[in-house]
C-alpha cells in the first residue's frame, strides 16, 4: 500500500467507519478515538496491507477495537444501566428514530455490530463474516435474532405513531 492509497482510504472510508463506530459505541469522543486508532494501526501496517482490501482491514480493526472497548467497560456499563433502572424514569418517545436507536442499543454487542454492518453499511454476509471472524451462517442467525428482537421491541409502527 502506498501513501497515496492510504490518503485515499482516509477520504473514502473515514466517515463510514466513524458512523459504524458511533452507532456501536454511542459516544462521539470514543468513536473519534477508535477511528483514529484504526488509521494509526493501518499506518503502522501500511507495508503489509493490500490496497484493495483496506476497507475490510479498517472495519475489522474497528470491530475488534469496539469489542475491546466493551470488554474493558463492561462493569461500568452494567453499573450505569442499573442506576438508570433504579431511577424509574419512563421514556416517552414520539419519534420512531429515537425508538429504533433505543431498541438497537438494547441488542447484544455482536447482534448490534452485525446488524449495523448489514443494514447501515450494506456489507454482504460473507464480508461481515470476514470482518467479525464468524462464518456466514452465524452472521445470518445473529441478524435474524436482532431483527426479531427489534420487531418485538418496537411492535407495529402504527402503535408507535
Amino acid at each position: 500500500m502506498t501513501v497515496s492509497e492510504y490518503n485515499e482510504a482516509i477520504t473514502m472510508y473515514a466517515d463510514r467507519l466513524y458512523r459504524f463506530v458511533l452507532k456501536s459505541i454511542k459516544n462521539t469522543c470514543t468513536a473519534e478515538d477508535i477511528v483514529q486508532d484504526c488509521y494509526e494501526k493501518l499506518w503502522k501496517n501500511v507495508a503489509n496491507v493490500d490496497g484493495t482490501k483496506v476497507k475490510a482491514y479498517l472495519f475489522k480493526t474497528a470491530y475488534h477495537t469496539i469489542i475491546d472497548h466493551f470488554r474493558k467497560n463492561k462493569r461500568s456499563a452494567y453499573l450505569v444501566e442499573t442506576n438508570a433502572h433504579e431511577m424509574g424514569h419512563e421514556n416517552n418517545y414520539s419519534d420512531l428514530g429515537e425508538i429504533l436507536t433505543e431498541a438497537i442499543g438494547r441488542l447484544s454487542e455482536i447482534q448490534r455490530i452485525v446488524l449495523l454492518l448489514r443494514d447501515y453499511e450494506g456489507y454482504s454476509y460473507s464480508e461481515i463474516g470476514n470482518i467479525t471472524g464468524l462464518n456466514e451462517s452465524q452472521v445470518k442467525v445473529y441478524i435474524y435474532r436482532a431483527r426479531v428482537f427489534l420487531k418485538n421491541y418496537i411492535g407495529k409502527p402504527v402503535n408507535v405513531i
